[in-house]
C-alpha cells in the first residue's frame, strides 16, 4: 500500500521513490489541483511531498491534514537533488512518522507535530 504522494513539481525518476511505497500524481492526473490531491492524500492516509508551498499553509486550517514533507531546498541539478535526498531520505522518513508537516532545508529537517 502507498505512503507518500509525489507532486507534480518533483522528479519521476527518482530510484529512492521507485517502489510500491509512492505514487506519482501525474500518473493519476497530471493536471490534478491542490485540492484533488490534498482530498485524495487525506482520504488514502498518504503523505504529500512537493515543493510547493501551499500544502504547508493548509496544513493550519485543515483538521486533520494529511502529512506534508515541504521540500525547501531550492534549485538544485538533479545530481544534486539525487544525493542530497538519498542521503536524508531515512531521516526525512522519520520525521514524517511523528509530524504532520516536515519541512526539509539545505541545512535542516524540521517537523510541526
Amino acid at each position: 500500500m502507498p505512503k507518500f504522494l509525489i507532486d507534480n513539481n518533483l522528479p519521476n525518476s527518482f530510484d529512492i521513490w521507485k517502489s510500491e511505497d509512492f505514487l506519482y500524481v501525474r500518473d493519476l492526473d497530471p493536471k490534478a489541483s491542490d485540492t484533488i490531491i490534498w482530498n485524495l492524500a487525506r482520504a488514502q492516509s498518504l503523505t504529500i511531498v512537493s515543493k510547493d508551498s501551499d500544502f504547508t499553509d493548509r496544513i493550519l486550517l485543515s483538521e486533520p491534514p494529511p502529512c506534508v514533507i515541504h521540500l525547501r531546498t531550492g534549485n538544485m541539478s538533479i545530481r544534486e537533488f539525487f544525493n542530497f535526498y538519498t542521503k536524508n531520505w531515512t531521516d526525512i522518513v522519520e520525521y514524517s512518522e511523528r509530524c504532520k508537516l516536515v519541512t526539509v532545508s539545505r541545512t535542516q529537517i524540521a517537523g510541526i507535530v
